[in-house]
Order: structure tokens, then sequence, then C-alpha cells
């Protein structure tokens, strides 16, 4: 049944000592919803697991969370059409998925993203700036990784995965109780390194959960363009982890579903593979035109289910969310805007030798010549300027 006795001993696994082992590991049949699209709490819902509602504190600052987001989005938006910032992958409608992702860690814990990933990544308290910098074609990274327990985020397909899977393993190796939470999108599921992390991570039983973010889209290419199978949540029973689906524009379900895994990883229950269906309400990134692939009416169908909205409505009708708490979420999502806004409006002027210095602890003789022959033109160039 399995080669883990501790996957066996934890409680959430205890299905697999009645001999279901095939029917736990596969996902609900219908992705889990907490809170539909009219912003009514949803019961009922036959789900291969209880998932209980988040408490109403909870909620509302997970509410907070979505307003700056949201904002975040808008801002970043609006830098790159002034020409401020090079490009931006948006995440407007998606937010829930990466707010559920960072508010379900702990400090210890750490998160590997994406490009499409910087509410995530600022929810783990990187700064405005430095989650930005790389965006606007400054750093190679922007910040520390060890500072914030959150790696540096990819924009290579799927390459994250084995290096979340790698400190998941060397965290089980030293006896700590980190749990890795790895962001990626439907298209990262095509990839081989999707595959080969999923694998070692099931071999090894580590405490890493896998949270696809399916937008439907891997750019251009629509999800049944890159696979059949019943859901992208399916592909974990062979692997022999548990895979569960989750409504990606509910937050009450997501962190439902999300802390279930995170804190079973924690416990010693090993990894597990969630998929998140959401949408991605802009292009691709800046540089995208996304009217070339999707029609506007497929785009208008998912205008109601947007996360914010939904949950707005549910916790004003629940009597939870009051004038003055919308005011101030609002007015802390406006000072994270102004502070990009500030940062962005500074003159940067990089070191172009930087871009040798920080590519090893100790560069390559490659990166020595490479380096020498660069600052040879910098000061011919500036010799010849002078005279």
């Amino acid at each position: 049944m399995t080669n883990h006795p501790e996957f066996l001993d934890h409680p959430g696994n205890a299905a697999l000592l009645a001999g279901r082992q095939g029917e736990y590991l596969l996902p609900s049949a219908i992705p889990v919803q907490l809170i539909n699209e009219e912003g009514t709490a949803r019961t009922g819902g036959k789900y291969k697991q209880n998932y209980p509602l988040p408490d109403a504190p909870t909620l509302l600052e997970g509410y907070g969370q979505l307003v700056l987001g949201r904002r975040i989005n808008e801002q970043a938006g609006a830098l790159v059409r002034q020409g401020r910032m090079a490009v931006y992958p948006s995440s407007f409608g998606q937010e829930a998925c990466q707010v559920a992702a960072y508010m379900t860690l702990r400090r210890n814990d750490w998160l590997f993203g994406t490009y499409r990933d910087t509410v995530a990544i600022m929810g783990r308290g990187v700064k405005p700036m430095e989650a930005f910098e790389s965006l606007r074609g400054d750093w190679h990274s922007g910040f520390d990784p060890y500072e914030y327990n959150t790696a540096l985020p990819t924009t290579s397909l799927a390459t994250q995965l084995p290096h979340a899977v790698g400190v998941a393993h060397a965290a089980k190796l030293r006896g700590e109780d980190t749990v890795v939470l790895a962001l990626c999108g439907d298209g990262a599921t095509s990839e081989g390194d999707f595959h080969v992390a999923l694998n070692f991570a099931a071999v090894f039983h580590v405490p890493v959960v896998f949270l696809i973010q399916n937008n439907q889209y891997a750019i251009s290419v629509p999800l049944i363009h890159q696979s059949v199978a019943p859901s992208l949540a399916h592909k974990a029973i062979g692997y022999g982890m548990p895979g569960e689906r989750v409504d990606g524009n509910d937050l009450a379900a997501l962190l439902a579903v999300v802390g279930s895994a995170v804190e079973r990883a924690r416990n010693g229950g090993g990894p597990a593979l969630i998929e998140a269906h959401t949408y991605r309400m802009e292009s691709h990134t800046n540089a995208d035109d996304a009217t070339r692939y999707r029609s506007s009416v497929e785009v208008a169908q998912w205008v109601p289910k947007d996360p914010l909205l939904r949950l707005k409505k549910y916790l004003h009708d629940a009597g939870h969310l009051a004038s003055a708490d919308t005011e101030r979420f609002a007015v802390a999502a406006d000072v994270v805007a102004k502070t990009l806004r500030d940062g962005m409006n500074t003159k940067s002027t990089p070191d172009p030798l930087d871009m040798f210095r920080y590519v090893y602890r100790e560069p390559t003789s490659q990166l020595r010549e490479q380096s020498a022959m660069l600052a040879a033109e910098l000061a011919a160039a500036q010799q010849g300027g002078a005279s």
C-alpha cells in the first residue's frame, strides 16, 4: 500500500487503513467551494473530506489582503502603461490563490513562486520595490530569499518545483517542521520538471504542497490542448499522493483546502497536489494580446466569479465587514501603491558589471574574463566620451 510507515500513522491518511488508497488519492468530484458566486455560504458539498468554513476574523483578514492584492495589480498595470516598468504578468482575478498561499504558511515555511506571483511574494514580507526590482530590469532578483524564506520568482516554467522539493527534503532530514508550498500554473504541468518534482516528493515523502493555479491558459494555449486528464489534480494519483480540486476564486475554500494540506505535510502526512480553478482576467503580460486567442464573451463569464466581490458580499451580509474596515483596507492598500510608485519614480543607475558579480559566490574563470572585457570596453567608452 505504501512504503512509508509515517504515512499510515498520520490521522489524515486514515482512509488508507481502510483499504481505500485509490479513492483517497483521487480529488473531489467537483472543486471544493465554501462561498459561492453570490457570496453565500455553501453547505452540503460532497467532497473527499470535511472542509470547515474559516472563522470570521480569518476571512476579514483575507479580504483585506485581497484588497491589497488587487491594488498591487492595478498599480503595476498603470506603471507599465506609463513606461516606468518593463513588464508585468498580471494576477488580476487570481489574487485569492496567492493570498491563501501565504496565509496558510508559518514564518519558517518556504514559498516558491513564479513571475506571476508578486502578490504572494509581497505577502511573505518582501518590500514592494524588492518584489518589483527584477520586473523593472534592474537586478537579478531584488531580495534575499533567506531573509523571507521565499525563493526568487522564476520565469521558466516548472523549474522552481524540483528546488522546492529539495528544500522540503533537506528540512525533513534536519528534523524541522518546515513545509514548502510551490506555486505553478497549468502550463507548468506539461513540463518535465513538474513530473520529476512530484515523483521525488512522493518517493521521499517530503513536506511539500504543490498548488496549481489553473487559469485556463498557458499564454495562448488553452488547457484542453495541454491535457485530457479529468483534471490536473487527478495527476497526483500516478505518483501516490493525494490530489484535490478547489474553486480558485473562493478564498474561504482555498484557506481550508491549502491549510489542510499544509498541516498534513507538517505532521508527516507527505506531499499533496492541489488544483485551483481560476481565470487570468488580463493578458498574459503587457506584451500579449489576449483577444487573439479568447473571446470577450468568455472573459465576461468569469467577471461575476471575482474573488474580491464574492468575499466582500459574504462578509457584509454576515455583519462582519463594517464601513470602517473597508476604508482601513483601502487606505493600507493605497500606502503600498504609493510606495511602489515612488520607488519606480526614483532614477536607477545599475552597474553593468553586476551581471557577473552575483552569479556565483566565487566567480568562474569565464565570468572573470567576461567581466574584465566589459570593464575595459566601458573604460574605453568613458575615455572616448571625455576626449
